[in-house]
């Protein structure tokens, strides 16, 4: 997959993720918008019917109290009388139809301490209705109306009356008059905006008060806050000119968390969902990166390998063709030489062949590792004498220092063997100059600690982070001045780890390194 492809592909499953978040986020905002909205509409609704209910249960206190007053004989004090005539003509059957309307109108006077306001007396006043529906013949001559001042005549085709008692004169002025405490108590408004609320499901905590001309009154609940502009209201006690000074206020402590908890379940599943599509994304993006750093590393190591290969198998084809010489054949030391030659770089071949194997079989877990009591120091001295011989032959030195007074430990021979000696090798070919180095040992509480410090080149902190990952060998460039093929150290990590021991590396450019091990000692 070439790289334009590969950033393209990256940036439209990008793209398409922040879609789907920013619809989802759309979406959920949406939802909780009408769910606010809803919440607004019942509370409203619930408020205008806990006012209308309050005015229509004390208007009827005062009609049933004016009208039990009147029923026990009070006297009237003034009449009228006032008669609507509506007359309606049928040319087609020659009759004239006369509607007569009647209203008789009664003022009463009461002691005003009835109705507890203050008040000498209060004036009522009372209308009656009469009905009354003639029809005659007509017979040319007009008809004869005794109409008063106080009559109306229409003509009309059609009429509604009414026959009810009214206090139009009385009512709301009287009630203007009373303190807010005696029209209402905390208790009836606190039981209708319960029952109400949890009809519509709002079954919810709530707070209330009245408030006259934005003051607050003595009809309140116990923790309600002060006035606050965003609590739900509702105007009460209109007055004779269908203005009100009283507001009912109402808060919810928990009207967020109340809305929140309808969608809350439509919320979590967007939430579940899209954090799985983000996780899935996630590791579908990481696995791409990590495979295409493992191309590149595999294109890399195979640069390795073969570079690797080159120089033992040129070195082969020289030895051979030079074993075909006729003037060489003959000499005998000439030819062991050469065959010498041969077998090494075999050997040097089946080695890097056998690294390669040998970590394939470790990650198939196919790598029979049987362990035995084991001196450490011995098996660095045992690494030590395998590359006695380069060291020497660079003038360079190992030096130990065995301060571990306790150094047995669980171990395979071979692979702990070959675990020292892949570090050991490292720091000979990382030290450009002649290699120093020095091996330590030291006893940690029940561990022991095996470092081993060269003076070499080192390693940044990036590639420090990265060194015991497999293939894995710090860029240079086109330059292989140094040989391996990043497997060396992935074997020693594997092994480490399955000695129940942990491995680490301590490095600075130019500075050197040191790979410290720690193993668990036995008694």
């Amino acid at each position: 997959m070439s790289k334009k492809i590969f950033v393209l592909l990256i940036l439209l499953m990008s793209l398409s993720l922040i879609g789907i978040i920013f619809v989802q986020a759309y979406y959920i905002n949406g939802s909780v918008k009408n769910e606010k909205e809803r919440f607004k509409f019942n509370v409203n609704k619930v408020l205008n019917y806990v006012s209308n209910t309050i005015e229509k249960r004390e208007y009827s206190e005062y009609v049933y109290k004016l009208q039990d007053l009147i029923s026990k004989g009070e006297k009237v004090d003034t009449t009228a009388i006032r008669n609507l005539y509506i007359i309606k003509e049928d040319l087609d059957s020659k009759e004239t139809t006369i509607y007569r309307n009647g209203t008789l109108e009664e003022n009463y006077k009461f002691n005003s301490s009835l109705f507890d306001i203050g008040l000498d007396t209060i004036s009522v006043k009372r209308i009656l209705s009469n009905r009354e529906t003639k029809v005659y013949q007509n017979s040319g001559s007009s008809l004869d109306l005794d109409l008063s001042t106080n009559d109306k005549l229409l003509l009309l085709d059609k009429m509604s009356s009414t026959d009810e008692i009214v206090f139009e004169d009385v009512y709301k002025d009287l009630t203007s008059r009373l303190p807010i405490h005696k029209r209402v108590t905390k208790e009836e408004i606190q039981k209708l905006l319960s029952e109400k609320l949890k009809e519509d499901g709002i079954n919810i905590d709530f707070e209330f008060a009245i408030y006259s001309n934005g003051l607050a009154t003595r009809i309140r609940s116990d923790n309600f806050e002060n006035y606050d502009e965003s609590a739900f209201s509702v105007f009460m006690f209109y007055n004779e000119s269908n203005q009100s000074t009283y507001k009912l206020l109402v808060n919810f402590p928990d009207d967020k968390r109340f809305i929140l908890s309808s969608i809350m379940g439509m919320i979590l599943l967007s939430v579940i969902f899209t954090s799985i599509i983000i996780l899935a994304y996630g590791s579908a993006l990481y696995q791409l990166v990590k495979q295409r750093k493992i191309s590149e590393i595999k294109t890399d190591f195979i640069n390795n390998m073969t570079h690797e290969f080159k120089t033992p198998i040129a070195t082969i084809n020289l030895a051979l063709d030079a074993i075909k010489n006729p003037k060489v054949i003959d000499d005998k030391e000439k030819v062991v030489r050469y065959l010498a030659m041969i077998k090494e770089e075999n050997k040097r071949m089946h080695a890097q062949v056998e690294n390669v194997l040998r970590i394939s079989k470790l990650e198939k877990n196919e790598l029979n590792i049987s362990k035995d009591r084991l001196d450490l120091h011995d098996l660095v001295e045992d690494a030590i004498t395998h590359v006695g011989l380069i060291v020497e032959d660079r003038q360079g030195y190992i030096k130990t220092f065995f301060d571990a007074p306790k150094s047995t430990v669980l171990a395979n021979d071979t692979h702990f063997t070959n675990v020292i000696v892949n570090i050991l090798d490292n720091a000979i070919k990382y030290s450009p100059e002649a290699p120093k180095i020095e091996v330590y040992t030291e006893n940690v509480g029940n561990n022991i600690l095996l470092k081993i410090k060269d003076h070499g080149s080192g390693m940044s902190k990036a590639a420090a982070k990265r060194v015991f990952e497999k293939f894995y060998r710090e860029h240079t460039g086109n330059i292989h001045n140094v040989k391996g093929h990043g497997l060396g150290l992935a074997y020693v990590k594997r092994i480490v780890e399955d000695h129940q021991g942990h491995v680490s590396v301590e490095s600075e450019k130019d500075k050197g390194s040191t790979f410290i091990i720690k193993l668990p000692i036995i008694s």
